[in-house]
């Protein structure tokens, strides 16, 4: 990036996309902190983090589309004073469930994942595109790893609620010097927004992903967990003949069904499966009692340490996998990233009884994020067409949240299907739930595979969409 306006424009989507990452795990390890804060149950305190999912998961594909409609920047400064009001609420939050409320709005700010990476492929030259997504990839993954370091620090020397004052902080400087240095999007998608179509994903999405985070508590073979799955598949079946119809769907069905779209989809729901439950297991793992057979008793501060080298090896794999992905191609780059993964729950089921593995585990498991989000990115981004790029990478988003939601759901089976007298999780539940991610990161590594192959060293041209005529491309 050598262009000083370029290098700005850069700064503001890494420090909103970063920003957005860091909320997402921030809050995790204080749940306890604020359950006895706001006096509430621990049932209640958890919807913390589902509401902030489930409204991640509804306006991140929605709000890319319109981005491409009506203009990225428009919109990527609309949803970071979106993502800053959250944030004040949450600092002034006086109640349990005023504090719901404002994660509702924070989850928002999932669209800057797909407006930011719209964004730098208009604007920004198309040498730099692949090397640009691979670095915000890398601060995207930091992100998640920074909330769970700092959590602890910032709850223990401050107060929980500034791990939203210091956001408030960021946020509104961001959005100050995006109004000022972020260009407006060249390129535009014709049509409008399908409102039907954005109802219907939003009503799937709910039914999905509502009870594979609250089966724990109500049961799998519930009434309301069973009967919410089967209002999943139905409103998916509503929502793909609607959009199939449409003149002018919220997402082109065609563009998901290319070759390196939707296997680039499929690694992500397996690999996000994967990456969703080691963030919130370990930390939980590394936090059990001695007493209880296994673990080591840390605190929230100690346990975020352990995480540290998840942290250095996301964000420098991530950095590095720009410098690689011209000369070895984004789909090794995901493959090893998947791989990596693998090894990592594989090693954890074999051998956990040792802080410093637990660290190693980190560490391999950081490098698979670190390649993977950033080769992901890249994959979708050079196969669709530039009006398109907000909605396909807001559903790749989506589709590894989505993955991450099923991973902790099995997972939490498996960990607290039996317990010991004491409430707490006997180790071979642990065992067993890595064995699963490991096999589950395997899966990613097989998609990955079949991923097309583009010759590297090529820059990133999206492949026509049956039916569509191609764009002209920009002259610079």
């Amino acid at each position: 990036m050598s262009r000083p306006s370029t290098r700005l424009t850069f700064a503001v989507l890494a420090t909103g996309a970063g920003v957005f990452s860091m909320l997402q795990s921030l809050i995790a390890p204080a749940l306890p902190t604020v359950q006895h804060a706001l006096h509430t149950s621990q049932s209640t305190a958890t919807w913390v983090m589902t509401a902030y999912l489930l409204s991640a998961s509804v306006f991140t594909p929605i709000l890319g589309r319109i981005g491409d409609l009506a203009g990225k920047k428009r919109t990527l400064v609309a949803v970071l004073v979106t993502v800053l009001a959250g944030c004040l609420i949450a600092a002034l939050a006086p109640s349990i469930g005023v504090l719901i409320v404002a994660r509702v709005v924070q989850g928002v700010g999932g669209a800057l994942f797909p407006l930011s990476f719209g964004i730098i492929r208009d604007e920004f030259a198309p040498a730099e595109v692949s090397g640009s997504i691979s670095n915000l990839s890398a601060v995207i993954a930091a992100g998640g790893g920074v909330g769970m370091v700092a959590a602890g620090p910032i709850v223990s020397a401050l107060d929980y609620r500034w791990l939203f004052w210091i956001p408030v902080g960021i946020v509104a400087l961001t959005v100050l010097i995006a109004l000022r240095h972020v260009p407006e999007s060249p390129k535009r998608a014709q049509g409008r927004v399908s409102w039907g179509g954005a109802v219907l994903l939003s009503g799937w999405l709910v039914a999905l992903l509502l009870p594979l985070s609250q089966a724990g508590r109500w049961g799998w073979g519930s009434a309301k967990v069973l009967g919410l799955f089967a209002l999943a598949v139905l409103l998916f079946a509503v929502w793909l003949a609607a959009e199939a119809r449409s003149r002018s769907p919220l997402i082109d069905l065609r563009v998901l069904r290319l070759p390196a779209v939707w296997t680039t989809n499929t690694a992500a729901l397996l690999f996000g499966a994967g990456m969703y439950s080691i963030w919130s297991f370990l930390p939980g793992f590394v936090q059990t009692p001695t007493v209880a057979g296994y673990g080591f008793g840390a605190g929230v501060t100690a346990s975020g340490l352990l995480m540290l080298p998840m942290l250095v090896a996301m964000f420098l794999s991530g950095v590095l996998s720009g410098r690689l992905e011209p000369r070895v191609g984004a789909k090794a780059l995901l493959t090893t990233g998947a791989a990596f993964g693998a090894l990592a729950c594989g090693f954890l089921t074999l051998w956990h009884d040792a802080q410093w593995q637990i660290a190693v585990v980190a560490g391999l498991f950081g490098l698979g994020i670190g390649l993977a989000f950033a080769s992901m990115a890249n994959l979708i981004v050079g196969s669709v067409p530039p009006e398109q790029t907000g909605a396909a990478t807001g559903m790749n988003a989506n589709i590894r949240t989505i993955g991450g939601s099923i991973g902790a759901a099995l997972t939490s089976v498996l960990v607290t299907g039996r317990l010991q007298p004491s409430g707490l999780p006997y180790a071979s539940g642990y065992t067993h739930g890595w064995a699963l991610l490991a096999l589950l990161c395997l899966a990613a590594t097989g998609a990955a595979l079949l991923v097309p192959a583009r010759r590297p060293g090529r820059p990133a041209e999206p492949r026509p969409v049956p039916g569509q005529t191609p764009a002209p491309a920009r002259v610079r």
